[in-house]
């Protein structure tokens, strides 16, 4: 498979090159690769003389330090990725790329990064919620049911904090002989309800698939084409035809909830007569005769009907001011309303005229590449 056109440069490595492990790297997707990395997904990655396909897992560090499991890259963002193979010292550029064969179309390049540290076990975790419904309740006290399932992981989890989805939180306290298997007793700042779901955030650590393929095309009569490497999972199902695999539990489904029906707060009479005033009901009972202050007829003299009749003279001049500034400044709103329809027409026309001209120009470079491609 000796090809003279191809010269081969011969070098070594020192020992510790030589052995593997999980490499952690500061990635970044390349700005111009159009669409964004997916976790496990194989990558291409060119490491000074070395060139392998592995499997990274991307990750973010919170502020308290724990590397936080991510399922895709971000935007505009670098993030940390880990991934099995060879060793390479801190401070080493790396260059990721998803195929080597193949017409691709656009931008070839999918990252770039720098090695950060080499480690021996990973560190990134994934957030895991453990859900469960009460059993029983006893004022502050309830049991737990559906969490666990089985008196090891309770004992594993004693006083870990757990919570409502109303807000209220609780603390793990003990495993329940009775019952379904991982029953326990918690105990709440109030008492909660039947209805209440309980759940416990945790973190699982998040296993690198210790996957390492180094790239042998130049030793290969048929260069990259020669090479087997690993494809992704969206390239199969391409090229196979195979439809995506849908799970019922993830499609959204509309929520019906039954309307609940609160009992009115009653507070004991004995309660009531050592709060203060301002803090006792003033709700009137009920009357089944008028009052007197309801029934009674008010007699005005001379004085306080001039009063009241030059105050009814003033109230209705205002009112006629009012709506008189009402109807000018419906018109006004109108009239404004109408200049800015024009005005949005004629910008609509212009950017419409700008997105056809743009189009046109990029379908003549579109077609500009088509024909160089199929001329070769």
């Amino acid at each position: 498979s000796f090809d003279p056109t191809m010269p081969l440069v011969i070098g070594g490595l020192t020992p510790q090159e030589t052995e593997r492990g999980l490499v952690r790297c500061r990635f970044k997707k390349h700005r111009w690769h159009k669409k964004i990395l997916k976790c496990n997904d194989p990558l291409v990655f060119s490491i000074g003389w070395r060139r392998f396909q592995s499997i990274p897992v991307f990750s973010t560090e919170d502020q308290n330090g724990r590397y936080r499991y991510l399922k895709y890259t971000p935007e505009h963002m670098h993030c940390q990725a880990t991934f099995y193979g060879p060793q390479a010292p801190p401070n080493t550029g790396i260059l990721a790329i998803q195929r080597l064969t193949g017409n691709i179309p656009g931008f070839r390049i999918s990252a770039t990064g720098v090695v950060l540290e080499l480690d021996a076990s990973s560190k990134v975790v994934k957030k895991l919620k453990l859900v469960g419904t009460p059993t029983k309740i006893y004022k502050t006290t309830a049991f737990i049911s559906g969490m666990f399932n089985s008196d090891l992981e309770v004992s594993r989890f004693e006083g870990a904090s757990i919570r409502t989805v109303s807000g209220l939180r609780g603390q793990v306290k003990k495993s329940l002989r009775e019952g379904q298997p991982g029953s326990f007793r918690a105990t709440f700042e109030d008492k909660i309800l039947l209805s209440d779901i309980v759940f416990c955030r945790t973190w699982v650590p998040v296993e690198i698939k210790q996957y390492y393929n180094p790239v042998t095309s130049l030793l290969c009569k048929s260069g990259a084409e020669g090479w087997r490497a690993m494809k992704p999972k969206a390239q199969l199902h391409v090229e196979t035809e195979t439809p995506i695999e849908v799970n019922p539990d993830s499609i959204y489904k509309p929520i019906e909830r039954k309307e609940r029906n609160f009992n009115k707060l009653r507070v004991p009479k004995s309660v009531e007569s050592n709060l203060p005033f301002k803090s006792k009901h003033k709700d009137d009972t009920k009357r089944k005769k008028k009052s007197y202050a309801s029934k009674r007829a008010v007699v005005m003299d001379a004085e306080e009907k001039k009063k009241y009749t030059f105050v009814q003279a003033v109230n209705t001049i205002r009112n006629e001011k009012k709506a008189k500034r009402r109807v000018k400044n419906a018109e006004r709103r109108d009239a404004k309303a109408k200049e800015q329809a024009k005005s949005d027409e004629r910008l609509d026309a212009a950017r419409k005229a700008r997105k056809r001209a743009q189009h046109r120009s990029d379908g003549k470079v579109e077609a500009a590449r088509e024909r160089k491609r199929i001329r070769g």
